[in-house]
């Protein structure tokens, strides 16, 4: 059509030649006065703006949430990220569209090959401190000098129903005495459990020992207080998963920190403050609505 135009016939006889209008003749020479050859390709039928596309200040939001949340060891996630956008920022994303974001920034890395969190067969107590889960860990002190030094442990009483942390203290080393002494003081605040689960370390039982020397401190205590006592199966370490995913948290905020611990005091400065954020701060995606451990453990009547 435009051929024919240039070649000098009139738009009005070209247009009743194809059977379209005089103005749509028009807007097709306009077009190709300002695009040239370019005119003759398909144009793509895509909206030039999307009411469903998020803002770019948006998603600037997005990443420098990201990126805070992973200098200062905290959870990254979607999950954490659409948390702290809805309550911090007044904004409402979906999990899909934050991932979806991360993603196109290279901010995560898509892997097909991990296992899908619902596959796992989850387990929680119905009520606060009806199980408490137990489990320690090692954390090595900095010198002065920047130097590794001395390597201590770290103690957790989680209860399981909120996965709020009851109890988080470091020690030069864990033994049977202080398991006790941390189960206590963690009762004197918390009223008693109906139960306990860890795993078959000799500082919780002395069931697969193999010997007669009878019942360790712990054990005794529970038979006392007349409380349930449970053990994870040999080589299942998920059965204690929500203390050991605790503590994974943990450590990861520590090793975050920029200034490490050089003694005992001070890393147990540093565990009461990430008790203080895990318990009152931080969302838990496991829990109902995204609820901090603090609220879902105050929320119900206690075993």
């Amino acid at each position: 059509m435009i051929t024919a135009v240039l070649a000098g016939r009139s738009q009005s006889e070209v247009a009743r030649a194809y059977g379209v209008s005089q103005g749509w003749i028009s807007r097709l020479l306009a077009r190709y006065a300002v695009e040239g050859e370019a005119v003759f390709e398909p144009r793509s039928r895509r909206p030039k703006t999307s009411p469903r596309s998020t803002p770019a200040e948006t998603i600037e939001v997005v990443l420098a949430l990201r990126k805070q949340l992973v200098e200062a060891g905290l959870d990254a996630g979607a999950d954490t990220i659409g948390w702290h956008l809805e309550h911090h920022h007044a904004t409402v994303l979906s999990r899909a569209t934050i991932h979806r974001i991360l993603t196109r920034a290279g901010a995560v890395v898509p892997d097909p090959g991990k296992r899908p969190r619902s596959s796992y067969l989850r387990f929680a107590a119905e009520l606060p401190n009806e199980c408490w889960q137990s489990d320690f860990t090692h954390y090595r002190l900095t010198t002065a000098g920047g130097r590794p030094g001395a390597d201590v442990e770290i103690i957790t009483w989680l209860d399981d129903h909120s996965r709020y942390a009851l109890s988080v203290t470091a020690h030069p080393r864990i033994t049977g005495q202080i398991v006790v002494t941390t189960f206590r003081e963690t009762v004197a605040q918390y009223e008693i459990p109906a139960s306990t689960l860890t795993d078959n370390g000799m500082v919780y039982t002395t069931r697969l020992s193999g010997g007669k020397g009878g019942r360790n401190g712990l054990e005794t205590e529970l038979r006392r207080l007349n409380i349930v006592q449970k053990n994870s199966r040999p080589n299942h370490p998920t059965t204690c998963g929500k203390v050991e995913r605790f503590q994974q948290t943990l450590k990861k905020w520590l090793r975050a920190q920029p200034a490490q611990p050089a003694t005992l005091t001070e890393l147990q400065a540093l565990l009461d403050t990430f008790v203080e954020y895990y318990n009152r701060q931080r969302p838990h995606r496991s829990l109902p609505h995204r609820a901090t451990p603090a609220v879902t453990y105050h929320a119900r009547p206690k075993a």
